[in-house]
């Protein structure tokens, strides 16, 4: 399967809440509009820290030398929650210690779906692992776990995870989509049009229904 096949393309990372928001709003305008995806949604990765050590960093430590401040890092917490919340999704910052690297998860997604599977229920249960449970999901076995408990082979997922499968075809999707322009997450493509952010669930119903005119 070609990952830039599809007519919905879904450019994310997992530690981006809007990522999940954008999801979550996505799904929903699907729902709402009766556009046939037909399971045709495919996600690209992005890392926003593709720096970041294996083992991830203390998130206090992390946010408060990205941003300026511990505080200023809080109120943005706040207002992702709030945000969420309004869309039913549950943030809980308070239990999230470490910020992960994302690499093991989107190499996780690309095995999904070069087998032609919808990759969505994992991805969904990997924002909510590490959002809403505080879960290290760049830990391999943190992740063998989350995808056993979507209905995956738990072994067969720690088998892939121990080796560096996916990593270059992971790396190069990321570059072919910055170098397309791509320069923050989610970044959602339906047929022509680009929706840049967690936009709204009415502005994504629109641009479905125009792309159904089409």
């Amino acid at each position: 399967m070609s990952l830039h096949s599809s007519k919905i393309q879904v450019t994310y990372d997992f530690i981006c809440p809007w990522c999940w928001i954008g999801e979550e709003n996505l799904e929903r305008a699907l729902a709402a509009s009766d556009y046939s995806a037909d399971g045709h949604i495919t996600f690209l990765p992005y890392q926003l820290n593709p720096d970041m050590p294996v083992q991830g960093m203390d998130r206090k430590a992390y946010r408060s030398g990205k941003f300026g401040s511990w505080a200023r890092s809080q109120a943005m917490d706040a207002q992702v929650t709030h945000a969420g919340k309004a869309v039913g999704l549950e943030f809980d910052y308070q239990r999230v210690e470490k910020t992960p690297n994302t690499l093991a998860g989107h190499r996780l997604v690309w095995r999904e779906q070069l087998a032609g599977r919808d990759a969505s229920f994992l991805i969904k249960a990997i924002f909510k692992a590490y959002f809403s449970e505080g879960r290290d999901i760049g830990d391999l076995n943190v992740l063998a776990d989350i995808a056993a408990e979507t209905g995956l082979d738990r072994g067969a997922v720690v088998d892939f995870l121990n080796t560096e499968e996916g990593t270059a075809e992971v790396l190069k999707l990321e570059a072919i989509t910055k170098a397309s322009g791509v320069r923050s997450v989610p970044s959602i493509q339906i047929a022509d049009d680009v929706i840049s952010g967690a936009q709204p669930i009415e502005v994504m119903i629109q641009i479905l229904r125009r792309s159904q005119a089409a």
